[in-house]
């Protein structure tokens, strides 16, 4: 094929000349379903545009800024790379990549359509398997315009591999608005309960759990109440019952409670690669063990507790616990108003004597410097610009109040933080800003 397009481009001349060049700037659509190779894109900036205030440990006279990005992006830690969606058309997207370190553009990957709405931007995450780091952009619709039932309805789902951007679209049939994740070396798919797809990002392969396979553990009567698979580790589903939680086929929440705990009292709050986040009752009959709960980082294949922390009961439960959010190299852990130093195995809980929580921890870096705010509603308001801005060392565990107009990290990769701020003209800026050598 390639050479009977050279010989009519030699016999037409100028004009077919033209119309190539004109189709390899405009590209070639929609790829197949199997491995599509992407194009290497234009660099957007050499240098960030806008200088924000920020905590002193970021040099904003270096980085890298985008504009128009989508509202989420996601990260591969392992090889410092930063995804992100950018709408082509009004009905079609395309992944964009950059090297966090330099702010180098990397390969973008081929327009598509979403099944989804045309106003929303396709959801983004990131899953790692054997070594290899992955991009998925997913979205839920329905199969054609007549579609009526659910079984007319999927998630679509296209995995990019990290390294090359090499692509496949995988469809799977999905009869109502799903929630997608990739704690664990897979991707997994989920109706909030017992349905469950967990899809492969090396070969796509799709394969679904029964109910009847979901495992309850022996002796755990609250784990058959309002069963929920919750993540996929490396050793499987972690599945959550009323309370207790379970790997099935590996640990169960009664055999690796922390120290001073009720065993029949673990739910888990907050799962991340690697970790899941617990809150237990303490042991009944221990002083004060109505006044408090018992907070612990458990690794998600074992099970084992890593570091505990006790804090205050609240007056009234909340109706979202808060996101666990590790540090990039996996040695720290921030939620809410707890630290978690995985190495030392030391936690902290800030709260008043009264119980109350003064401040809402965000980002942790390697360095153990988390960032947050006093007087925020929540991780997101802390984010926006809500509260008061805070820096801590979690080593000292002192916070220290920061300018009132400072913007807060929402990660850091490859040592740059990442933050974010909306224009007059409600476009998003994805901004980079490096670490100060010291």
């Amino acid at each position: 094929m390639r050479q009977r397009v050279v010989r009519l481009a030699l016999v037409a001349g100028v004009s077919v000349l033209a119309l190539l060049l004109l189709l390899s700037m405009c590209g070639t659509g929609e790829g197949d379903a199997g491995g599509d190779k992407p194009r290497k894109p234009v660099r957007h900036s050499a240098a960030p545009l806008t200088r924000l205030t920020v905590p002193s440990a970021y040099d904003t006279r270096q980085g890298w800024e985008i504009t128009n990005a989508s509202p989420e992006y996601a990260i591969a830690q392992d090889s410092g790379r930063v995804g992100y969606l950018e709408r082509v058309q009004d009905d079609s997207f395309r992944l964009r990549t950059l090297d966090a370190a330099t702010g180098r553009p990397g390969w973008t990957g081929l327009p598509w359509h979403p099944p989804a709405s045309d106003e929303q931007f396709p959801r983004l995450l990131s899953v790692a398997k054997d070594g290899r780091e992955y991009f998925v952009t997913w979205s839920f619709g329905k199969a054609g315009e007549d579609a009526l039932t659910p079984a007319d309805t999927f998630v679509a789902l296209d995995v990019y591999d990290v390294a090359d951007g090499a692509r496949q679209r995988i469809e799977v049939p999905w009869p109502a608005a799903p929630t997608v994740s990739g704690t664990g070396p897979g991707i997994l798919i989920s109706d909030g309960r017992t349905r469950t797809a967990v899809v492969d990002p090396v070969s796509g392969e799709v394969s679904r759990v029964p109910e009847s396979a979901l495992g309850h553990p022996k002796g755990c009567t609250g784990c058959r109440r309002l069963t929920e698979v919750r993540a996929l580790t490396a050793k499987g589903l972690l599945l959550s019952g009323d309370p207790g939680f379970w790997v099935r086929g590996g640990f169960s929440s009664r055999d690796v409670a922390p120290a001073g705990s009720d065993p029949a009292s673990g739910v888990p709050t907050s799962i991340v690669p690697g970790y899941v986040l617990a809150k237990w009752q303490p042991a009944k009959g221990g002083r004060d063990s109505g006044a408090y709960d018992v907070w612990a980082v458990h690794d998600a294949a074992t099970g084992k507790p890593l570091v505990q922390a006790r804090c205050h009961k609240p007056a009234i439960e909340p109706g979202e616990y808060p996101q666990a959010v590790p540090a990039p190299g996996g040695g720290y852990l921030v939620a809410g108003n707890l630290a978690f130093d995985l190495e030392r195995r030391t936690a902290h809980c800030f709260e008043e004597s009264d119980g109350s929580k003064p401040l809402t921890l965000t980002s942790v870096t390697d360095s153990g410097t988390a960032y947050g705010a006093t007087s925020a509603l929540s991780a997101a308001d802390a984010l926006a610009g809500g509260g008061n801005p805070i820096e801590l060392d979690l080593a000292t565990a002192a916070p220290r109040a920061l300018s009132p107009d400072v913007r807060l990290p929402a990660a850091e990769a490859a040592g740059v933080g990442i933050f974010s701020w909306t224009d007059a003209k409600d476009r998003l800026h994805l901004i980079g800003y490096p670490r100060r050598e010291k």
